[in-house]
């Protein structure tokens, strides 16, 4: 199966110039309304060029890809938490953009519930890009070659933020990355799980699937997941629900790709897999918010042996997505 389609012939080019978000078949269903935003050629290339464009940021140096790297599944693997202009650094793990048009909130504690504003927090934000709207607006509007652009993607005389954020998001909704092992094994096209693998996912269905759930290895819940037990320093969901029972929740975040994005969990405390699954093992601390999953009676975790640990990471690798990382869609176009 090919997930992302689009015109192939310069006779349909004219015709139609719109790209084609297929669904993958193993999927849920899409959860961005392209309806409202559909995706075209030109409003891809163009949220592209904006994605990978320095100048949007206040001081000119970073953009969205500084922080979001296609060979790391849109991820950050070299900062433990979100950095910016001036070497600025933020409290949280850069997530992943793996799949967003499947999500419906976004960031560690849910702050946003729609792709289309996700890149307002980044470009506003005093630690990361450090600009306003106003002020990327104007300069687009400053630029012939935006102006072009914008004009061929949305017919309007001049650049407005919804365009901006639209065009983004076209670029975004397209990241869909389904052809893993673990896809090719599932839809039966000629992969096969070797034995350690197997075993790996029969003991991650028995012991990771609750939270990681769909073939999108999230249920997108908020949990508190045994980190600390005092939470004045990120207090995680309830951070926008202000809601005591939301203390040291985080989203849990998908598995797709997991392999590529170290360092992990929401503050990137854990540098790799192997650290993870022993936390879960012996590491969990209580609080009153801590996940009922994570608790069996005056035990804390989830059993988990050492060499259950070294076959459930061997299933989690075979959810890498090595031809994502390489698709010459989302290539920097500089």
């Amino acid at each position: 199966m090919v997930p992302l389609l689009w015109g192939c012939s310069d006779a349909d080019v004219t015709a139609d110039t719109s790209y084609t978000m297929e669904q993958p078949a193993n999927f849920p269903k899409a959860t961005y309304t392209l309806e409202n935003n559909p995706v075209t050629k030109e409003g891809f290339e163009l949220g592209r060029m904006l994605f990978y464009d320095t100048r949007l940021s206040g001081d000119s140096t970073i953009s969205c890809s500084t922080c979001h790297i296609q060979q790391a599944a849109f991820a950050d693997p070299a900062h433990r938490v979100n950095h910016g202009v001036a070497n600025r650094l933020g409290t949280r793990n850069t997530p992943a953009l793996t799949n967003v048009a499947f999500r419906s909130s976004f960031f560690w504690d849910g702050g946003s519930n729609h792709l289309d504003f996700v890149p307002v927090n980044a470009l506003t934000s005093h630690v990361e890009m450090d600009n306003t709207m106003e002020e990327v607006v104007r300069r687009l509007n400053d630029l012939p070659e935006y102006q072009k652009r914008f004009k061929n993607a949305f017919n309007k005389e001049e650049i407005d933020s919804q365009q901006l954020l639209h065009a983004l998001s076209q670029f975004m909704v397209m990241f869909v990355s389904a052809n893993a092992k673990y896809d090719k094994v599932i839809r039966g096209e000629g992969e096969q799980f070797s034995a350690e693998e197997l075993a790996g996912y029969d003991l991650f269905i028995a012991k990771c699937s609750s939270c990681h759930a769909t073939d999108l290895f999230t249920d997108g819940s908020y949990r508190n997941n045994g980190l600390d037990t005092d939470f004045k320093k990120d207090s995680g969901r309830s951070r926008i629900t202000e809601l005591s029972d939301d203390l040291g929740k985080f989203k849990v975040p998908s598995l797709r790709n997991v392999a590529l994005t170290p360092p992990y969990m929401h503050d990137g405390r854990f540098q790799t897999l192997e650290q993870v699954l022993t936390h879960y093992a012996r590491q969990v601390k209580d609080s009153p918010t801590v996940d009922p999953a994570l608790r069996s009676g005056d035990s804390l975790g989830i059993p988990i042996t050492d060499d259950e640990r070294l076959k459930i990471i061997a299933f989690i690798k075979t959810l890498t997505d090595d031809e994502f990382g390489r698709d010459k869609r989302f290539a920097d176009p500089f």
